[in-house]
């Protein structure tokens, strides 16, 4: 039988969750619940998902633009066997206790603490831990690429440590006219920055630095890598080891692929819904290795990379499939994942 799944918050990786699981045979969505009455919920209602208010007040607003709600967010868990909480930062830890009180599986985003589930979760690296567990944390964007990247040096014997320097978006593109640097870079100022300790939360024999810059553009995250490897090798045998991760693509400025703009437009022309890229884009033909130094850099769709993770994430608790590979294999099928 599908499993169903309650989706709570319908944002920017709400909403790609949501169109991840109706892709899915083992699963089923069975409601979406939020606060917002406006064009974002209204498109979900065009989809024809189940709409669930989250409060009395969002119930109100909803039914004056013509939703009717199929009830509250607790009578949406009271369907499902599992949720995925997607609202924003530290809100969904408020959600938690009425997860635990009402005993359903719960998976949280990377915007909150590992600590509130005491799991975090890369689907190439630790699914089999996550199995029939009652919750799991997705890790964040930037933390998934780290994870999946330095997990793939791992498997082939390749890495000893770590050093990465991130230039990350100011902000989500829909939500550039809110806020957002302009002409100006912002260090984060604590070395490391968060995602370094974040990736170890995941796989704590992870010896890895990160530095953060917040840089004035919108579209994506840029990172810089320097590994020491455990011994001398080339760069065939290095690519040889990223080409063991499905969900790192090797792209090529030979190809104009030279940016992150060119990048994105590459994936709008092969028909990606939102022109998501699901995959760490890894330049090969700058990735260079002296002796057991290896230098790289790719990057990262912050709307989009967390989707796979989300929906093995969700095979893995509910335990309806127990190979992470069989998994992430349904999950780049469905999403068209090359």
């Amino acid at each position: 039988m599908k499993k169903k799944i309650a989706l709570i918050g319908y944002g920017v990786i709400g909403k790609r969750v949501a169109d991840a699981i109706a892709l899915q045979e083992d699963m089923e969505l069975a409601g979406v619940c939020d606060v917002i009455s406006d064009w974002r919920i209204q498109a979900a209602v065009s989809k024809g998902y189940t709409i669930y208010a989250a409060t009395p007040e969002a119930k109100s607003d909803m039914e004056q633009v013509d939703i009717s709600p199929a009830g509250n967010m607790t009578d949406l868990l009271d369907v499902a066997d599992v949720v995925v909480d997607c609202t924003p930062k530290k809100i969904a830890v408020q959600n938690v206790q009425t997860y635990k009180e009402r005993e359903i599986k719960f998976i949280l985003q990377g915007g909150e603490k590992h600590e509130t589930t005491g799991h975090s979760f890369s689907a190439e690296n630790n699914y089999a831990s996550a199995l029939n567990r009652d919750s799991t944390r997705v890790v964040s964007c930037n933390t998934t690429s780290i994870v999946r990247t330095l997990s793939a040096l791992k498997r082939a014997g390749l890495l000893e440590s770590a050093r990465g320097t991130l230039l990350r978006r100011a902000t989500d593109p829909w939500e550039s006219h809110l806020g957002g640097i302009m002409n100006t870079l912002v260090p984060e100022k604590d070395i490391p920055s968060h995602q370094g300790p974040d990736a170890q939360s995941v796989d704590p024999e992870l010896d890895v630095v990160t530095m953060a810059v917040k840089v004035p553009q919108t579209l994506s995250h840029l990172h810089y890598w320097n590994v020491r490897l455990t011994r001398k090798a080339d760069k065939k045998e290095v690519i040889e080891a990223f080409q063991t991760s499905t969900r790192i693509t090797l792209i090529s400025y030979n190809d104009g692929l030279v940016s992150n703009n060119t990048i994105k437009e590459r994936y709008l022309d092969m028909g990606r819904p939102w022109g998501d890229m699901y995959e760490v884009a890894l330049w090969q033909d700058m990735l260079k290795v002296e002796g057991n130094e290896l230098y790289y850099a790719y990057v990262v769709d912050n709307q989009a990379i967390v989707i796979p993770e989300t929906i093995d994430a969700i095979r893995a608790l509910t335990g309806i499939e127990e190979s992470a590979e069989r998994s992430i294999k349904k999950t780049n099928e469905s999403l068209r994942i090359i």
